[in-house]
């Protein structure tokens, strides 16, 4: 799983008013250069930064509460769209997804898995983990190869496509690899590299602004 991702930022308060006021996430920690919010079992770090950025990232949520979510959450946000729909089925992963931008440029998906469901109302809770992190390099193959690894599996086949996007990773949690220039799905946006750094399992992986990735575990 995704413990923690730490992505950066020149929007701190924006992102903190956002996640903390306005999704009521729990902040965990908060200084005027950093916060982190609690995503379930995982934990989100923004960072201060001088230059904008902006990442694609995806939460799990229970799949049996994809509607209740997609109808609190349209008070909040304004949904991408992509072919004129506002939510997509994935069949491959059996799972429905929406999207939305946050005051960053942020491309963040909730990710409704159909055969985890939680019952009860919709809380904080219900925003289960980050279930991926996009990794935007020019360096894909070298990447991949480092994150195979390690222990992180392609998800079909072993070589990476230098080209495309590339899922690494099982079950509900996923690092999605690409390369600069590519649009990401949902939105007008294409993939830009910029650095950041996330823990799989026990082992932190850091991704520099030119796209090299260093992996070592946590200490």
């Amino acid at each position: 799983m995704i413990k923690s991702a730490t992505l950066y930022t020149n929007q701190l308060k924006a992102l903190k008013r956002f996640y903390g006021n306005l999704l009521e996430l729990d902040i965990t920690e908060s200084t005027t250069e950093q916060f982190t919010v609690r995503v379930g079992a995982s934990y989100l770090t923004f960072k201060q930064t001088e230059q904008p950025a902006f990442y694609h990232f995806a939460i799990n949520i229970p799949g049996n509460q994809f509607s209740m979510m997609k109808y609190w959450m349209q008070d909040r946000v304004t949904f991408n769209r992509e072919e004129g729909r506002d939510e997509v089925y994935f069949p491959s992963f059996d799972a429905d997804s929406m999207y939305f931008e946050d005051p960053a440029g942020n491309i963040v998906e909730l990710i409704g898995r159909r055969k985890r469901d939680l019952f009860g109302d919709l809380t904080k809770e219900s925003f289960l983990s980050l279930s991926e992190v996009g990794v935007v390099t020019p360096y894909v193959a070298e990447v991949g190869d480092e994150l195979q690894d390690v222990g992180i599996p392609l998800r079909s086949g072993t070589e990476v496509d230098p080209d495309e996007l590339n899922f690494l990773g099982r079950n509900d949690t996923f690092i999605v690899l690409v390369p600069p220039g590519r649009r990401w799905y949902f939105s007008k946006k294409t993939s830009e590299t910029f650095p950041l750094a996330f823990t799989w399992n026990d082992t932190h992986i850091q991704i520099g602004e030119d796209g090299k990735c260093t992996c070592g575990e946590e200490g």
